[in-house]
C-alpha cells in the first residue's frame, strides 16, 4: 500500500481539530494463486494442520477483561461435525449491559481523536491481515465455514483488507472536503460519531462482513458491540484480535457473542442505542426493526437502523451470450459455497435456442463439483484445489 500525505496546519473550533490535508493512495489487495510449490500455499497449509482436531477457546471480550459465562457453545466444522473448531460462550444481558456502560464511557475520547489516528488502526491492521495473519485467517474461515481456498482468500483477506484500506482513506478524505470560508466566517464541517454505541451484527457466510460491520462504525468515531456468529466465531475472533494488535483502545469494540434474541432485546431496550449495523436474515432485522421502534420514546437519540438482509441473482441470458462463459458463470454463482451468498445464482432465463447447449455443459461440469474436506492432504489439494482455480480463470 502506498500512502502520499500532505500535511499543513490543523484548525480548531471548540476542542476539535480538523486536518484537511490527507491524500492517501490504495489500491485493492491482490487474490493468492495458492499454486503448487508456492509460499502461500505452504503457510495455508501449514496453519490448516495446526488447526486439525483442535478446540480454540474464545471467551466474550469487554475491555481488557475475558469473561466466560455458564452458558457454553461450540462452534462446529460444517464438513465435519465431530470437530468443535471453537468452544465459547454466550453473553447475557447482564454482560451485554456491562459492555454498554463501559462501551459509552469510552465514546467521547475516542470521538476526539483525529480521524488519521483512528484510520492508522485499519491501515495496520489490513497490512497485518495481508502478511503474517493471513493464512490464519483464511484457514479459519476454511475450517470454520466450510469454504475453499479460492473462496476463502476473496472474503477473509482480500476483501476485508480493501474494506479497511478503503474506508480508512474515504473517512480520512470527508474531513478534507471543507466548506468555503470567507474574509467575514470561517466555516468549518466536523464528523462527528454518533451519541452512544453501535451494535454490529454480523452473519456467518463472510469474515469481511464481520470485519467490516465493526471495523468502519469504530473508525467514525463510534463505540460498538460486535456479535459475532455462532459459525463464524473463530475467524471473526481472529480478526478481532488483529484489530487490538494494531492499536485499537479497549472498550471500542466489545467482542459478544450472543443468543440473539438476549442481545437484541438487550441493546433495544438501552436509552444508548445509537444504530444497528446488520447482515442477516429479513426476520431478524424485521425484529430489531420493530423492537427500536416500540421503544422510540425511551432513546436519548433516534437510533440509525443499516440492514443487509441478502437476497438471491438470477442470471438472464442473450442468444448471443458465449456458452462456456454463461455455464461457469452459472456453476461459480449457484454452487461456490453452496450457494449461501447473495450472488448465488437461483434462476436462470435461457433462449430456447442455446438451452440444449447450456443444459448439457452445467451437467457435464456439475457432475465434477466435490463436497468435502477442505483441509484434506497435499495429494487431495492437488486435483479439488487446482480444479476450483481453474474455474476461476
Amino acid at each position: 500500500m502506498m500512502l502520499r500525505v500532505r500535511v499543513l496546519l490543523g484548525r480548531s473550533w471548540r476542542g476539535f481539530k480538523t486536518w484537511p490535508s490527507a491524500a492517501v493512495e490504495v489500491k485493492n489487495e491482490p487474490i493468492l494463486g495458492f499454486q503448487k510449490g508456492s509460499p502461500e500455499r505452504a503457510e495455508l497449509q501449514k496453519a490448516l494442520d495446526s488447526l486439525k482436531g483442535k478446540t480454540e477457546e474464545i471467551p466474550c471480550v469487554v475491555g481488557d477483561e475475558h469473561v466466560w459465562t455458564k452458558d457454553l457453545r461450540y462452534q462446529l466444522s460444517p464438513f465435519n461435525h465431530s470437530h468443535k473448531v471453537a468452544k465459547f460462550c454466550y453473553a447475557d444481558k447482564e454482560l451485554i449491559n456491562k459492555a454498554i456502560q463501559a462501551s459509552v464511557a469510552a465514546r467521547k475520547e475516542w470521538d476526539l481523536k483525529p480521524v488519521q489516528d483512528r484510520a492508522q488502526i485499519l491501515f495496520k491492521a489490513a497490512d497485518i491481515i495481508s502478511g503474517p495473519k493471513r493464512a490464519e485467517i483464511v484457514a479459519k474461515t476454511m475450517i470454520g465455514q466450510g469454504k475453499t481456498v479460492v473462496q476463502a482468500d476473496i472474503d477473509a483477506a482480500a476483501e476485508l483488507i480493501d474494506f479497511f484500506r478503503f474506508n480508512a482513506k474515504h473517512a480520512m478524505e470527508l474531513e478534507s472536503q471543507q466548506p468555503i470560508s470567507t474574509k467575514e466566517s470561517t466555516n468549518t464541517t466536523l464528523y462527528r460519531g454518533l451519541e452512544g454505541f453501535i451494535a454490529a451484527v454480523a452473519p456467518f457466510n463472510f469474515t469481511a462482513i464481520g470485519g467490516n460491520l465493526a471495523g468502519t462504525p469504530a473508525l467514525m468515531g463510534n463505540v460498538v458491540l460486535w456479535k459475532p456468529s455462532d459459525t463464524a466465531v473463530s475467524a471473526s475472533y481472529a480478526v478481532y484480535r488483529v484489530l487490538r494488535e494494531s492499536g485499537l483502545p479497549p472498550n471500542i469494540i466489545q467482542f459478544l457473542p450472543a443468543d440473539g434474541p438476549v442481545f437484541g432485546d438487550a441493546v433495544t431496550s438501552s436509552e444508548h442505542l445509537a444504530g444497528i449495523n446488520f447482515t442477516g436474515s429479513v426476520p431478524t432485522f424485521k425484529r430489531l426493526w420493530k423492537q427500536v421502534a416500540q421503544n422510540l420514546d425511551i432513546y436519548r437519540t433516534f437510533p440509525r437502523l443499516a440492514g443487509e438482509c441478502g437476497g438471491k441473482n438470477f442470471h438472464f441470458v442473450h442468444s448471443s451470450a458465449d456458452v462456456q462463459s454463461v455455464v461457469m458463470g452459472t456453476v461459480r454463482s449457484a454452487f461456490e459455497y453452496g450457494g449461501q451468498k447473495c450472488s448465488a445464482c437461483s434462476r436462470m432465463y435461457v433462449p430456447d435456442s442455446t438451452w440444449p447447449q447450456i443444459r448439457e455443459q452445467l451437467l457435464d461440469v456439475h457432475k465434477n463439483i466435490r463436497v468435502g474436506d477442505v483441509s484434506e492432504g497435499p495429494t487431495e489439494w492437488s486435483s479439488q484445489w487446482d480444479k476450483t482455480l481453474q474455474l476461476h480463470l
